[in-house]
């Protein structure tokens, strides 16, 4: 592995991969397709070190994300060029936060990032809408079984395109042109799925009325017990199908795995009531550094 840093590439997959699985703690952030997909809107390379991959993001301001591999392992941290004073980490995981405490204590100052955190819910939580919490959710889920012929389907290579299609055709409709974030996520969007055979894991669903498209969400293993839910549309004139594709893709790809991380609200109050509507279990804590 070099040690200048360099965009991702596909080739890291293996290597990476490896890496994630070893790390103390995850977040979606550092799900490769999460990483490949948003890599050009923040300008992300990566560096190779040993045990670690550390992320440096140049884009809209330089930074560091938290190094990703077996945290434990590292004997001195203080050797890293990357801890170097003044240096800002962002999206770092409290345990990270914890282990720089021991290791590196007086060194760097720290602020919570609420907008970064993870909502984790109980898989079979979001698969049966139990009790009276999923009340509201329940009901807007049967109003659109109701009232729509509709089918679900598991996204397979054959039918990207027509995710593809659904998502230009919703950016259009929300008006991506005039916004900067709709914009950067579509092309996420976009990235994830040309290369959709590459990236390991990736997986979705479709719902289609009348044979259109009308909802789509797209995900990936973070681990053997989460699964991250990265991207999820569906068109508003159908009352109630982002509850229902939310639905059917926890009861379908969701099994097997205990929690279903829908990543962060990033402050948006709007965002924060919807995800906080669907009853988290938790959150994957995540700071801000700043190295002194």
């Amino acid at each position: 592995m070099t040690n200048d840093y360099a965009p991702f590439s596909l080739k890291d997959i293996p290597a990476y991969l490896d890496l994630l699985r070893r790390n103390t703690a995850k977040a979606s952030d550092y799900s490769f397709a999460n990483l490949w997909g948003w890599g050009p809107h923040y300008q992300l390379e990566r560096r190779f070190d040993g045990a670690l991959c550390w992320i440096r993001q140049n884009a809209p301001h330089s930074c560091y994300w938290a190094p990703v591999g077996p945290w434990d392992q590292v004997r001195d941290w203080r050797a890293c060029p990357e801890i170097a004073t003044g240096a800002l980490f962002i999206r770092v995981p409290e345990e990270l936060v914890a282990l720089w405490k021991a290791r590196l204590p007086g060194s760097f100052v720290w602020e919570e990032a609420r907008g970064q955190w993870d909502y984790l819910y109980l898989a079979s939580d979001l698969a049966t809408l139990p009790g009276n919490r999923f009340h509201k959710k329940k009901n807007l889920l049967r109003q659109f079984q109701k009232s729509y012929a509709y089918e679900y389907q598991s996204i397979t290579p054959s039918s990207v395109d027509i995710v593809m299609n659904m998502q230009e055709a919703w950016c259009l409709w929300r008006d991506c042109e005039s916004s900067e974030a709709l914009l950067a996520e579509n092309d996420a969007v976009a990235r994830v799925l040309a290369h959709w055979q590459a990236i390991p894991g990736l997986c979705g669903g479709i719902i289609r009325s009348g044979g259109e498209p009308i909802a789509y969400t797209l995900g990936e293993p973070l681990d053997q017990e989460t699964l991250i839910i990265h991207f999820e549309k569906a068109a508003n004139s159908f009352k109630g199908a982002y509850q229902a594709i939310n639905w059917h893709f926890a009861g379908s790809a969701g099994l097997g795995y205990t929690y279903i991380n829908r990543e962060q609200d990033l402050d948006d109050p709007g965002l924060r009531q919807a995800k906080l509507s669907y009853n988290p279990a938790g959150f994957t804590k995540k700071y801000t550094i700043r190295m002194i």
